[in-house]
């Protein structure tokens, strides 16, 4: 029987599986247990600015609302926190279901400060990144071709840094989380990246998109609880369908079709229905 890792690995069009030996096998198991042993409020950061289309990407906020849905039915609070160029498409997804943060663009003492003012205020028991651009070694952000888009990306790594309980989603290897290991990255630049981000977390995911990591983790807090928390196939559609809608683009085409770095609908769906299977395969 494939894993859930296996199955959110699978078509690694990055070479994002390079990190594979380097992480617990089962990553994802890792990660949902820190979820499942800390109820209460959870910080889903999310959001990645692409320059060319300037727009947000639809790889990160729908697994963001997955990983968001899916707490709420384990009566967790959820507040999702990411910039202005994320923010208005995730409320326009969720609406009134959950509070939607915005981390303003600041200095790294102002952004440090705004994210202490968010931790005392909300007292978030577990901080969760996906898709999430992070620091660089020079304290920069960078996309996928090595370009700065520091000036459209808030500093939300202070959430992480200041926190003890994170996880966090990417597929590249510039997300945050990546600092656990961004030696190996550096070491393999044709790989994935030459400079990877340095925010590490407790708990990374690696995918081969980071909204599969997302299903990935669901799938294994399922596990956990006994519940099978995954969304359907039609309310996956609904939220990437919601997100283009409002403004979102694929990563790859930079087009704003209902594509995820590249992937069409159904090589999407299709990973969701072989984690339901899995979760099938051992009673949920």
């Amino acid at each position: 029987m494939e894993t859930i890792e296996e199955i959110i690995l699978d078509h690694d069009k990055r070479g994002i599986s390079l990190l594979r030996e380097h992480l617990p096998t089962n990553f994802c198991g890792q990660a949902a247990e820190i979820l499942s042993q800390n109820s209460g409020t959870v910080f889903i950061v999310t959001g990645f600015y692409i320059l060319a289309a300037e727009a947000t990407e639809t790889d990160g906020p729908p697994g963001a609302v997955v990983i968001g849905e899916a707490l709420s039915k384990l009566d967790y609070k959820v507040v999702y926190i990411s910039d202005l160029y994320t923010t208005p498409l995730i409320r326009s997804v969720v609406g009134d279901s959950a509070e939607v943060i915005d981390f303003p663009i600041f200095s790294n003492q102002e952004s440090d400060e705004f994210a202490n003012e968010l931790l005392k205020k909300y007292q978030p028991s577990v901080i969760v990144g996906i898709e999430r651009c992070g620091f660089t070694e020079e304290y920069k952000f960078r996309n996928m071709h090595g370009k700065d888009i520091s000036e459209y990306n808030a500093k939300t790594d202070y959430l992480f840094t200041n926190h003890s309980k994170t996880v966090a989603v990417g597929d590249g290897g510039n997300e945050v989380g990546m600092g656990n290991c961004d030696q190996i990255i550096a070491n393999n630049p044709k790989i994935l990246i030459e400079k990877p981000c340095i925010t590490k977390v407790n708990e990374l995911i690696i995918a081969s998109t980071s909204n599969w990591g997302g299903y990935g983790l669901i799938a294994a807090l399922s596990e956990k609880t006994n519940i099978n928390l995954l969304p359907s196939i039609q309310r996956e559609l609904e939220i990437l369908d919601g997100f283009v809608e409002a403004g979102a683009v694929d990563g790859v085409s930079q087009k704003r079709v209902s594509n995820v770095d590249g992937f069409s609908k159904e090589e999407n769906s299709a990973i969701l229905q072989r984690l339901h299977d899995y979760l099938g395969s051992v009673g949920l």
